[in-house]
């Protein structure tokens, strides 16, 4: 059974593990995006969400508390500098797991863990969506046959008055 079992070990120690998610979440923040297994990418997440969360806020303890986990400094400046002004009004969610398939030599589950918006393929759609508003049924865009007849209707008439001026000009 796994009663209070919630991380993954990874197959690691726990010193291990952590210098490993450590790293890895420096190059996550230092290339917006990395391929690694589904597994570790998952234990990811959990690792970076919170600190991204810390930079939100740039402190002095918040910066102190991210560099205990991080342990570079370039990485801790480039997510205070860069990525938390991107994120600063998001509510949470900052990374995107994205499986690939298997790897070729072990047949392991791979994927792409990037931050959300720092990728310009998806961001591109969103930015230039517009916010439509709801509109009632009655006032429909689509004319029926009468209407469409009405207009065509009303225009052989103007176009005749307008030969008929000419005419009497």
């Amino acid at each position: 059974m796994r009663h209070g079992k919630k991380i993954n070990h990874l197959g690691r120690k726990t010193a291990h593990r952590h210098s490993m998610l450590a790293n890895m979440a420096c190059s996550l923040v230092e290339h917006k995006r990395i391929n690694t297994t589904v597994a570790k990418a998952k234990a990811l997440k959990k690792f970076v969400e919170p600190l991204v969360t810390k930079s939100k806020e740039d402190t002095t303890h918040n910066r102190r508390l991210v560099f205990a986990k991080m342990r570079q400094k370039e990485a801790v400046a480039e997510l205070f500098r860069t990525v938390a002004p991107k994120v600063g009004d998001r509510p949470g969610g900052y990374t995107r797991i994205i499986k690939l398939g298997n790897r070729l030599g072990d047949n392991a589950d791979m994927a792409m863990i990037e931050l959300v918006d720092f990728n310009e393929i998806y961001n591109v759609g969103k930015a230039t969506k517009k916010k439509t508003t709801r509109r009632s049924r009655r006032g429909s865009g689509t004319p029926t046959e009468a209407d469409a007849a009405a207009p065509a209707a009303k225009a052989a008439p103007a176009k005749a008055e307008s030969k008929a001026k000419k005419e009497e000009e």
